[in-house]
């Protein structure tokens, strides 16, 4: 039996194709895809979520960012496919490794439905200046990949009323506004997230971020869904129908941009919209080129949502302290596993009645496996939990009250003074970031130093960003801010209502790693001749494991702020606990 890669290139010698390009996206440009999309991790074996495939006749090559090193020189192990680490010395960009390896003649294939068109316009660039050929519609996966699944139509259902400060009618009033104020009358919504916000709607078609498949087309007066029809109950349909919108099948949207008319102006974002979606409108249709001025807008969560996310974080945090107790207390006496430890956080997660899913896959990585950033268990790679070694936890929940992600790293038995010098380092790191009081203005790449300084002092550094924003039920890893020395493309101004993560860590391969991570939300400070200040209020409520901290490398600030945020711990989740794991907590929050 051939492999899928071998699969793949007898696909492009038929077609006399020398290159294809493979991305990890679907239609929308999501950073997670749902199972139908999986092409890259079918081809490859590689699992991680982010990752660019490109395959020759000869040669192929995986690109993937700094949290996924370890994880893909294993998984490629075997493969024959070269991995290449993105942003490290020598390691060209995909386009500079097309235009030094792409020949005059040769031909570059890839499905114009899974690259966004600012992307595709770069390969049209390269194409031209090279003299190469281009084939943008070649769909080879349904060829090679015969038992691909289908397309999902999970069940889209409303938000309940009252979980947020605005209605859809008002969103909507909102939207049209900021487009019709950039000159356009129609706006062109592909993104889910955004699409989902918007129209306070949710659905499953994504694992572990409620969305749908859909697109958006916003008139002044009215809009149509593009979307699945099976997936909508005729309540809904009438609830949408009631604020003007009409549900239209999924795959109407490119015969409807095909369709446009000359005194249509369309406002749409090139770094979401794909390629062939913008190729179908007419050339002669104006078409104004910005961010989706939804992005700017759901990023900053509401009074209502606010207080819901706190409410989403107290229970997050019982749940997370309570497994903080059972691995304490269990750990070496009671055989547990990564996925078993996993599924333990899960089930108390799921004592509260507003979870309703992870908000990504858990990363519950012993040992060694800690020092790999975004570590998945699997069946083969599952580890025994012991007393001896760190265990780093990053998971999260989805609640109909908001989104968590909090990440905790274990000290279980032993901790060497290396190991606690470490940890020390990262908690310092995290607690003087989360004090942060800084002008309206500055964005995470001017807080970025806060949480790095203690690592940077010891000679060390972690080799992914710092925060990213948090929807409202939406993905975890949400736009436009983010905190990071080096940007990303992104660096929007952080604002009141935003929630960021707070995530410093250090990781040595081979041996063991650490992350400390709460979420925070922006609020307003106070207002002075100098200008308007913004702070961060902490979400997370669970404690940071004082076996691995050493006092002593703490100033006496880091020390007052470890025992406030540790005491508000101890005083709003103690209540909500049994007598026996609120007598530990009190313990595992003494003042230090």
């Amino acid at each position: 039996m051939s492999t899928p890669l071998q699969a793949l290139r007898a696909a492009m010698a038929d077609r006399e194709l020398d290159a294809c390009l493979i991305p990890t996206a679907d239609y929308h440009n999501s950073e997670y895809v749902g199972d139908h999309f999986a092409c890259r991790a079918w081809l490859s074996g590689f699992t991680g979520s982010a990752g660019t495939l490109l395959v020759f006749r000869n040669w192929a090559g995986l690109w993937t960012d700094g949290r996924y090193f370890l994880q893909a020189e294993r998984q490629l192990e075997g493969t024959g496919i070269k991995l290449m680490k993105m942003g490290e010395p020598g390691v060209p960009t995909i386009s500079d490794f097309l235009r030094s390896s792409l020949q005059p003649g040769q031909t570059l294939c890839f499905d114009s439905r899974c690259v966004t068109a600012a992307t595709a316009r770069r390969y049209y660039a390269l194409a031209k200046q090279k003299g190469v050929k281009i084939r943008d519609r070649e769909e080879l996966m349904d060829q090679v990949w015969l038992d691909r699944p289908p397309l999902p139509a999970s069940p889209v259902w409303a938000l309940p009323a009252g979980l947020t400060g605005t209605t859809r009618r008002e969103k909507l009033d909102r939207v049209r506004a900021a487009v019709a104020k950039e000159g356009a009358n129609t706006l062109l919504l592909t993104a889910l997230e955004d699409i989902a916000w918007l129209l306070d709607l949710r659905g499953g078609d994504v694992a572990c971020t409620p969305v749908f498949l859909a697109y958006l087309a916003l008139g002044p007066m009215g809009g149509t869904l593009f979307a699945q029809p099976a997936a909508f109950s005729p309540e809904l349909r009438d609830a949408l129908a009631a604020d003007g919108i009409q549900l239209q099948p999924y795959d109407g949207v490119y015969l409807w941009a095909n369709r446009l008319r000359r005194e249509q102006v369309i406002h749409l974002d090139p770094a979401r919209v794909n390629a062939r979606l913008l190729t179908s409108i007419p050339t002669g249709v104006k078409v104004i080129e910005k961010p989706d001025p939804t992005i700017a807008m759901k990023a900053v969560k509401d009074p209502v949502e606010q207080e819901n996310f706190r409410k989403a974080h107290l229970d997050d945090g019982v749940a997370l302290t309570r497994f903080m107790y059972w691995l304490k207390t269990s750990a070496g006496k009671v055989p547990m596993t990564e996925r078993s430890a996993a599924d333990k956080l899960e089930a108390l997660r799921r004592a509260s009645p507003d979870y309703r899913m992870p908000s990504f896959d858990p990363i519950l990585a012993f040992g060694d496996h800690s020092a790999v950033v975004h570590y998945s268990a699997t069946e083969e790679t599952d580890r025994a939990i012991t007393d001896i070694g760190f265990l780093l936890a990053d998971t999260g929940g989805h609640y109909t009250t908001g989104t968590t992600d909090c990440t905790r790293t274990y000290a279980l038995g032993q901790v060497s003074e290396a190991q606690r010098a470490h940890y020390t380092a990262v908690l310092r790191g995290n607690l003087d970031l989360a004090a942060a009081v800084f002008r309206a203005g500055c964005t995470g790449r001017n807080l970025d130093i806060l949480a790095r300084q203690p690592l940077w002092e010891l000679g060390l550094d972690f080799n992914h960003g710092t925060g990213h924003g948090v929807g409202y039920l939406l993905s975890v890893h949400e736009g436009p801010q983010s905190i990071r020395w080096r940007s990303a493309g992104e660096d929007a101004p952080l604002e009141a209502g935003m929630v960021t993560s707070d995530e410093p860590g250090v990781y040595f391969a081979g041996d063991y790693g650490i992350r400390l991570e709460n979420l925070l939300l922006c609020v307003e400070g106070e207002k002075t001749d100098f200008g308007t200040f913004l702070a961060f209020e902490t979400l997370t409520l669970t404690p940071f494991d004082l076996d691995a901290v050493d006092p002593d490398a703490m100033s006496p600030r880091e020390r007052a702020l470890l025992n406030v945020y540790h005491a508000r711990v101890y005083e709003v989740i103690s209540p909500r606990l049994p007598p026996e794991e609120a007598a530990w907590l009190k313990e595992a929050t003494r003042p230090v």
